[in-house]
């Protein structure tokens, strides 16, 4: 893609045609917003970036009338308002576009612009003025589109441009944009952003969510940055390099190795590889979700990946267990080529993996501590063979004991059991398959400062042990203090794989993970 002027200062009216105020959502267990603040003013592309989790999304749905606010305030060109569904929003002046195009691709671009708004004569549809008014707008914004195609026809780019020309059709003073460009390729993202900034010329606000960090510093003029439901802080993007945007992002101060007591870590000293490393990944790729990189992990070996989430470090690890068909590449164990069709082949090539979604995809929660310990090894042995009641109580016993799961309950439902006893249940049953690549995704989220140390003594000790060890965290002071090497992701893209020598630091991760750079 062509380098786009310099982002300019918007020209402001004088006040906000959006602005929100102490924010506050809540769910069940988990405060969302936390008395978040946001303006948008005419005329600019607004950059709303944090993690995921961070509440982007959140605020979003609220400002949009998914949500109602728990507290706090919205006003449109300074009317305060009280969204009870997205009708009242977009007629209030904000439309919202999608990652996931909300169109229908069976009809026309015509009828998709113009749906539930189609002149009628007669009461029937009038086609021919229908098709003038949709073609008025396509060449208002300097599109070049034929209108009475299906949908269909078009790539996904152009339906993400069709949903556009119809959020502004609404009469749009508001448009946000929720992750339009995760699919689309360069060509195509630079397409979408030409029309982008011709909305904002015309004087459109236009709040933009993205992963991408060059694309806010190519396209926006301002940023709000959220961070664990809190508002960071408004920033202008001239006054921002990517690297002190991610450290906003992620956290500006770093903590300490010492803030973990006793844990053993690796330290600098890389261990010997074997000469032939126990997986190889050459090329490997999934489309939309990871760009072809190339990955040995040797035995007794810790390889860190870093990134900002939604970087691909989950999306590179699941092609490693078959959880994600690969469209590309070759992966080889021991040296001989293996083709993972899905988590039970992996399994059996000793292959095993924590997700980092524990309750949605690693317990059960209705299920007892042992049935979720066992569940690996029953599944590797198949139904057929049905591990009896007595081993079954002697393998809980016995990992109960040595991970120190509490209670010291094999019966207990694991849904009643803290962050970190659940963390622990999973790494026993995926421990209890004697795995030989062990593949951690954030195993240390949302867990307390005990458990966490005991985790990385364990991921220590097995790597010691000969086990090859994948381990995943946003948290890059975990990262470098496990790990022999450490992989950083940025946008789906694995840019370097860094030796964890004296030279590397949290700071020079942050920089490739910003830049793309390594020096």
């Amino acid at each position: 893609m062509a380098a786009p002027p310099t982002p300019r200062t918007p020209t402001r009216t004088g006040r906000p045609v959006l602005e929100a105020h102490g924010i506050r959502k809540a769910f069940p267990g988990v405060l969302a917003l936390d008395g978040v603040d946001l303006r948008l003013f005419p005329g600019e592309v607004h950059a709303l970036m944090g993690e995921n989790g961070a509440g982007k999304s959140t605020l979003i749905k609220v400002l949009t009338g998914v949500h109602p606010p728990d507290a706090g305030t919205v006003s449109v060109d300074g009317a305060p308002q009280r969204f009870a569904e997205p009708l009242e929003a977009q007629h209030a002046g904000i439309s919202t576009v999608y990652q996931e195009v909300n169109l229908c691709p069976n009809l026309s671009v015509a009828e998709n612009i113009l749906i539930g708004r189609e002149p009628r004569r007669l009461g029937l549809v009038h086609w021919s003025a229908l098709h003038r008014r949709a073609a008025r707008l396509i060449t208002e914004l300097e599109l070049d589109l034929d209108v009475r195609l299906p949908l269909s026809a078009h790539s996904l780019a152009v339906q993400q441009l069709v949903a556009i020309v119809r959020a502004v059709d609404v009469r749009a003073k508001v448009l946000v944009l929720d992750e339009p460009t995760s699919s689309l390729d360069r060509d195509e993202v630079a397409q979408l952003f030409a029309l982008v900034r011709r909305l904002r010329d015309r004087g459109v606000a236009i709040l933009f969510v993205t992963h991408f960090l060059d694309q806010v510093f190519d396209l926006c003029d301002r940023v709000t940055v959220l961070r664990n439901g809190r508002l960071e802080g408004e920033h202008r993007i001239d006054e921002l390099t990517p690297v002190t945007l991610v450290h906003r992002m992620v956290g500006g101060e770093l903590r300490t190795l010492d803030e973990l007591a006793e844990t053993s870590h690796t330290g600098t000293a890389a261990p010997v590889p074997a000469d032939t490393p126990f997986l190889s990944a050459r090329g490997l790729a999934r489309a939309g979700a990871v760009q072809p990189y190339d990955l040995d992990i040797h035995r007794g070996e810790v390889i860190g990946l870093a990134g900002l989430l939604g970087s691909g470090r989950t999306e590179a690890a699941r092609l490693l267990f078959g959880a994600d068909h690969a469209d590309g590449g070759e992966l080889r164990i021991d040296g001989e080529r293996a083709v993972l069709r899905s988590p039970r082949a992996a399994i059996a090539r000793k292959i095993a993996f924590c997700s980092e979604n524990r309750k949605a995809e690693g317990l059960i929660g209705e299920l007892t501590v042992r049935e979720n310990i066992v569940m690996a090894l029953q599944a590797a042995r198949g139904w057929t063979k049905p591990l009896s009641r007595t081993r079954q109580d002697e393998i809980a016993a016995r990992w109960t004991e040595v991970l120190d799961i509490r209670p010291a309950d094999p019966e207990a439902q694991v849904r009643n059991l803290s962050g970190g006893n659940q963390q622990k249940v999973l790494l026993a049953r995926w421990l209890l398959t004697d795995p030989r690549l062990l593949i951690l995704d954030e195993p240390t989220r949302g867990i307390d400062i005990g458990a966490k140390t005991e985790i990385q003594k364990l991921v220590t000790r097995l790597a010691a042990e000969g086990t090859a060890v994948l381990f995943i965290s946003a948290e890059l002071e975990e990262v470098l203090r496990l790990s022999h090497r450490v992989g950083v992701l940025r946008d789906h893209r694995l840019v370097a794989t860094l030796p964890n020598d004296t030279s590397l630091t949290p700071d020079r991760i942050l920089g490739a993970i910003a830049t793309g750079a390594t020096s």
